[in-house]
């Protein structure tokens, strides 16, 4: 069998990420892609929505694919370090089974900086989705794949602040949508009364 983890936030999860698997699924013959929610990502200061709305979204968008799995393996964890991820998902799979890591090319630049790098790059096959064309630097004994038939320019963020100010972004799947505005997520904050409306300032 032949298996990608899927990390990140997905804050929220939106249609490149599912394209993005997808796509990955075609091109190596991936029997199953695990979606692998971050409870307390390392490498980011803090997420936007709690993990079981992150989780939840997750398993919406993935419903209809069965090969796509949404696993909560870092539900509770201090740190969500990929490191011990891996070592957690191929405790669960046969030894003769084929194990890849699924991740933008922005993500795999700063692999260095990870926790216990070097011996992650021993536990994985990398498959590096980036624009064609682009270039990033390889670890030496990295085993690398590029996925570069997507050029997918689509940001959480933007998506974030769409969604705060009540727009329907296109991005976000329409269950996943529903799920978002039932849970009033991502919503801007009250703004402060302040002076009222026809008021002078002092």
């Amino acid at each position: 069998m032949r298996v990608a983890i899927y990390g990140g936030t997905f804050d929220p999860i939106h249609k490149a990420h599912l394209q993005i698997a997808a796509e990955a699924v075609r091109q190596f013959r991936l029997d199953r892609v695990l979606f692998i929610p971050a409870a307390n990502p390392p490498h980011k200061q803090a997420t936007h929505t709690p993990y079981f709305h992150r989780l939840r979204m997750a398993q919406i968008a993935c419903q209809h694919e069965p090969r796509f799995v949404v696993s909560n393996l870092e539900e509770g964890v201090t740190k969500s370090y990929s490191y011990y991820t891996i070592l957690r998902v191929r405790a669960t799979l046969d030894p003769h089974d084929e194990l890849f890591f699924l991740l933008g090319a922005d993500a795999f630049a700063e692999i260095d900086t990870w926790h216990r790098s070097r011996e992650v790059l021993e536990l994985v096959d990398f498959l590096v989705v980036s624009r064609p064309g682009h270039r990033y630097q390889v670890p030496p004994g990295a085993r690398v794949h590029r996925l570069d038939s997507l050029a997918l320019a689509v940001s959480s963020s933007a998506i974030r602040a769409q969604l705060a100010r009540g727009e329907t972004p296109e991005q976000v799947p329409p269950e996943v949508l529903a799920y978002i505005r039932e849970h009033h997520l991502y919503q801007a904050p009250q703004e402060s009364k302040g002076v009222q409306a026809g008021s002078s300032p002092a």
